[in-house]
């Protein structure tokens, strides 16, 4: 007993979770995050911006993929004020970051079977002081302000003559002084960058088949595991169905530099969308002024108008009728992550087990592309407070999920999903199944 102690002890010293290793996790990371938004924010035509503000721009970007704040303010004098929020994730920042991290943190922990609850939060920790350090820096890089033309803000930036004496007066008392700019918020960018990284580290020690659990934790992997790693393969399976999507629009369509910003900066919040929207969900949002989605053109139609819009199959099918295949596709996608995760569950879970455990998985993701996808940008100028001086900068976009709704057709796909993968994976031979000639062994000679 002793000597089994001493090992376990001398393996837990020898195991290569260190300073280094978690430099490497977050460097890795961060790297990804930062490669994809440069290249998005590139093809987006971001590279044309003045004052040399595309680093700061891209910082930003990160910030955001990391669940940091960043806010947008206006200065136009004293007599004018400015409304202005950003609130938007990245996916494919985000989970450009998320995967590399999550494998960083997993590969050191490999080929063991237990680890002490110590010993996890310790090589945590270390991960996350360093990810910290790097959104402190990310937090100093993303600010910047951009000088606005007044001419802009006041009629249609001609420079004919055209405009009325208001128009002119108004000009004439910004002068040069209009600015708009963005500015990461530091304790608000650490403690959700923070809970960020908590939730990557946490989910990828639920999903991963080999990572170790403490030994209190244990029991729970036949249940949780399964159901956690079919989630997450409906998830990344929905954006690689994107990416080819998007492929195939970017040489049918052409556009290849806007599908390109699609695929790098967003795919996920478009899929992700589409795999509620599949589901049965609604979603709701308004589109107003020159901004626009990074969206299929259907999605900015049934937006555009006067008042709160609603997203879903039917009034996406009014604009184009082929949007009726997300069903379809939907439904293939979460029949086989049921079946997946019937697969590897044990082979003594019946069919109701695997319906209930889908549904509350189900559910759960549900909520997460809730939370994550919803987005929301506005910006506008007022003179004493009274009206809108945007001409053609002031705009408005949401978009944000039925989420009770949502939550409650999540459930009930999961029940049936569930249910019939369970009843699909006992035609196959699953783990802890015997044989049907019973266990195999040597002969009873005695």
């Amino acid at each position: 007993m002793n000597v089994r102690a001493s090992n376990d002890r001398n393996s837990a010293k020898r195991a290569p979770h260190g300073w280094r290793d978690a430099l490497v996790a977050v460097l890795a990371g961060t790297l990804a995050m930062a490669v994809t938004a440069v290249l998005g924010l590139w093809a987006a035509g971001a590279t044309g911006l003045p004052g040399g503000a595309f680093p700061r721009v891209a910082a930003a970007v990160v910030v955001m993929a990391a669940g940091g704040s960043v806010g947008l303010a206006g200065d136009a004098g004293s007599l004018v004020g400015a409304r202005a929020g950003l609130s938007v994730l990245p996916l494919s920042v985000t989970l450009a970051g998320a995967l590399l991290i999550a494998h960083g943190f997993l590969r050191p922990l490999r080929h063991r079977a237990v680890a002490g609850g110590r010993e996890l939060a310790g090589w945590a920790g270390r991960v996350a002081v360093l990810w910290a350090v790097v959104l402190v820096v990310l937090s100093l890089l993303a600010r910047f302000t951009f000088p606005l033309p007044a001419e802009s803000l006041t009629g249609d930036g001609t420079g004919d003559g055209t405009g009325d004496g208001t128009e002119d007066a108004i000009g004439d008392v910004l002068g040069d002084s209009a600015r708009v700019g963005f500015r990461a918020d530091l304790p608000l960018t650490l403690l959700f960058g923070l809970l960020w990284l908590a939730g990557v580290l946490v989910l990828a020690l639920l999903v991963s088949r080999r990572a170790p659990l403490p030994p209190r934790l244990v029991r729970f992997q036949e249940t949780v595991r399964p159901a956690a790693s079919a989630m997450v393969a409906l998830l990344l399976g929905s954006v690689a169905l994107g990416v080819v999507a998007g492929l195939v629009v970017m040489v049918v369509r052409g556009h290849p530099a806007q599908t390109l910003a699609v695929i790098l900066l967003g795919l996920p919040n478009l899929v992700w969308l589409a795999l509620t929207l599949g589901l049965g969900a609604s979603w709701e949002g308004k589109v107003q002024g020159p901004f626009g989605l990074p969206m299929p053109q259907v999605l900015d139609s049934v937006l555009r108008t006067p008042d709160l819009s609603t997203v879903n199959l039917r009034t996406l099918a009014e604009q184009d009728g082929r949007v009726w295949w997300l069903l379809v596709v939907t439904a293939l996608l979460v029949l086989g992550a049921a079946f997946l995760m019937a697969v590897r569950s044990p082979a003594r879970m019946r069919p109701w087990q695997h319906a209930l455990h889908l549904a509350v998985a189900l559910t759960l993701t549900v909520l997460l592309i809730g939370l994550t996808a919803r987005l929301s940008a506005r910006y506008g100028l007022s003179l004493l407070g009274i009206g809108d001086l945007g001409g053609g900068l002031g705009g408005e976009v949401s978009l944000r999920p039925r989420l009770w709704t949502a939550l409650g057709i999540a459930f009930l796909w999961g029940l049936v999903a569930g249910f019939l993968g369970g009843l699909a994976a006992t035609r196959v031979h699953r783990h802890g199944e015997l044989p049907p000639d019973g266990p195999k062994g040597p002969a009873n000679t005695g």
